[in-house]
């Protein structure tokens, strides 16, 4: 198969764009994906409509849904805000930092009641993208910084509407439904945050 050339996206209009044109087949290139997500500069301007912060929880907000291909979403994370240990249900899942840092805590999938084994741990920064599937495990997702808020650039593909959350102490799964606090820049209704599960 032909490498074809990396363009940068100068815009997020652009990236989303790119991203379209890249999913438009079957097959996904990770290393493509992550890539191109990486060349985009955060430009706060350009993605500020999409990020709606919450006092109390994170919140996911819908940018884009790839024509059925993949959801693009902003996540925003207040000070001290984290998910739980959580899988991605067969998806590919990137992440990009636009701003502050998150803490990544990476999991083994459960093999029995008890602890879960932590396999490692990393702060993504500023511009950089981390890519996660099952079969790499489950992770966590925290904003540590007690000052700063945090928001970040996710892609799913293909997109899921719940995934399961783990209990770290005994491993014990539950199953959650996902839902978006806004989609392309409005806030969804309120009744939908309500039901929504810290994960």
């Amino acid at each position: 198969m032909e490498q074809t050339e990396v363009v940068k996206p100068q815009t997020l209009d652009d990236l989303i764009k790119i991203l379209h044109a890249i999913f438009e087949g079957d097959c996904v290139n990770v290393e493509q994906v992550q890539t191109i997500m990486e060349s985009y500069e955060s430009k706060p301007q350009e993605w500020m409509k999409y990020a709606k912060f919450d006092q109390y929880r994170y919140t996911r907000n819908l940018v884009d849904e790839g024509n059925g291909k993949f959801n693009l979403m902003i996540l925003c994370w207040g000070e001290g805000h984290g998910s739980s240990i959580h899988d991605h249900t067969d998806s590919h899942c990137f992440m990009k930092l636009l701003q502050g840092q998150l803490k990544e805590t990476l999991f083994d999938w459960p093999e029995s009641h008890g602890d879960m084994v932590q396999k490692s741990q990393r702060i993504l920064q500023e511009n950089r993208v981390a890519y996660i599937n099952d079969t790499i495990g489950l992770h966590r997702v925290e904003n540590v910084s007690h000052t700063e808020t945090a928001v970040s650039l996710h892609l799913y593909s293909p997109p899921f509407q719940s995934c399961q959350t783990f209990d770290q102490r005994t491993g014990h799964k539950n199953t959650v439904k996902m839902t978006f606090c806004s989609k392309y820049g409005e806030r969804t209704p309120f009744e939908a945050i309500i039901s929504q599960e810290n994960n």
